[in-house]
C-alpha cells in the first residue's frame, strides 16, 4: 500500500509488458392502493466519478476493464457511478511498424528468444480467455496508440468514452488492426456513431491533442507508472488487472464515503404518496 497524492492505494501493481500491470492476485416501485395513489418522488444525487487511466495497447488494461465491469454489474448503486476513460501511453516513442508484430516487437525490445516470448504472451492470453476475450499477439501490429488516445477523448465529447475503448481494444488485440492508422481509426468511429466528417478532420489536424496530454501530465502528478489504474472519487485507487472482488470492495467503500458526503435529494415531492402508517394521498 502506498500514497499518491490524496489517493489511498488499495492494491499492489505488478510490472509486465512495458509497463503494464496485472494483478496474481431503493427504490421499488409501489403497488396501487384501490385509491390508485402512486409516490411519485424521485430520488437523485450527483455520480460517483471513477477515473480508469488505461493504453489500448496494454493487454492488462482490456482484461482489467472486464473485471471491473463484471464487479460494477454486482454494485447495487452502479447507475450513480459515472466512468470516465483516462489516456496513458506506454511507449509514447513508439514507431508504428505494420510490418512486424507484437511478438516481434516484445522479442526483440526485451531480448528474448522467441520461444521465451510466445511463452509468455501465451499466459497472458489465457487469462484474457478467463474473462471472454480473444488475444491473437501474432496479429498485433505494432502501433503508436496517441491518435487513438485522441478518439478516444473525441469519443467522451459524445458519451462514447467506453465504445471507444472497447472498439479499439478488440481492434487491437483480436483482429490485428493497425490503430494508429486514420483509416483504420475512422472506420472504427463510424462503427460506434461517430461523424465520419467530424473524426476525418480531427484526425488531420490537432484537435484533442490537449486532452490527452492532460490526461498524462495528471498521470505523472499522481505517480502513475503502470496501468490499467482505476481511481475512485479521488479516495481510492486500484492498480492493476485485480480480481472482481476487489474491485467490488472497492467500489463499496468508496460509495460509503461519496454518499455520506452526497446525499439522495428528493424531487418532485408533490406527487401522490403513502405513508407507513397507510395513509395515502
Amino acid at each position: 500500500m502506498r500514497n499518491i497524492s490524496n489517493i489511498v492505494v488499495v492494491a499492489c501493481t505488478l510490472m509486465y509488458f512495458s509497463s503494464c500491470s496485472q494483478n496474481n492476485t431503493k427504490t421499488e416501485k409501489s403497488n396501487q392502493t384501490k385509491a390508485e395513489a402512486k409516490p411519485t418522488a424521485e430520488l437523485k444525487t450527483k455520480k460517483m466519478k471513477i477515473e480508469i487511466w488505461s493504453d489500448v495497447m496494454c493487454p492488462f488494461c482490456y482484461i482489467g476493464k472486464r473485471k471491473f465491469e463484471n464487479a460494477l454489474s454486482q454494485f447495487k448503486d452502479r447507475d450513480h457511478v459515472e466512468i470516465v476513460w483516462k489516456s496513458f501511453q506506454l511507449n509514447p516513442n513508439l514507431k508504428t511498424d505494420p510490418n512486424k508484430n507484437t511478438l516481434q516487437h516484445l522479442s526483440e525490445s526485451k531480448g528474448w528468444s522467441m520461444e521465451y516470448t510466445r511463452n509468455t504472451v501465451n499466459h497472458v492470453s489465457n487469462m484474457a480467455k478467463e474473462v471472454g476475450l480473444e488475444y491473437n499477439f501474432d496479429k498485433a501490429i505494432v502501433a503508436n496508440s496517441f491518435d487513438a488516445h485522441r478518439l478516444i477523448q473525441m469519443a467522451k465529447k459524445y458519451g462514447k468514452g467506453d465504445a471507444a475503448e472497447e472498439r479499439l481494444f478488440k481492434a487491437y488485440f483480436t483482429e490485428g488492426k493497425n490503430t494508429a492508422d486514420h483509416t483504420i481509426l475512422l472506420q472504427l468511429a463510424k462503427e460506434i456513431g461517430l461523424d465520419e466528417t467530424e473524426v476525418s478532420d480531427m484526425l488531420k489536424g490537432k484537435e484533442f491533442t490537449k486532452e490527452v496530454l492532460n490526461d498524462l501530465q495528471e498521470a505523472d502528478q499522481l505517480r502513475i507508472s503502470g496501468v490499467p489504474f482505476f481511481v475512485f472519487d479521488r479516495k481510492y485507487a486500484v492498480s492493476g488487472a485485480q480480481q472482481s472482488d476487489v474491485f467490488l470492495d472497492t467500489l463499496k467503500k468508496a460509495w460509503e464515503h461519496y454518499s455520506s458526503n452526497n446525499p439522495l435529494i428528493i424531487t418532485n415531492d408533490k406527487g401522490q404518496s403513502c405513508t407507513p402508517e397507510g395513509e395515502c394521498k
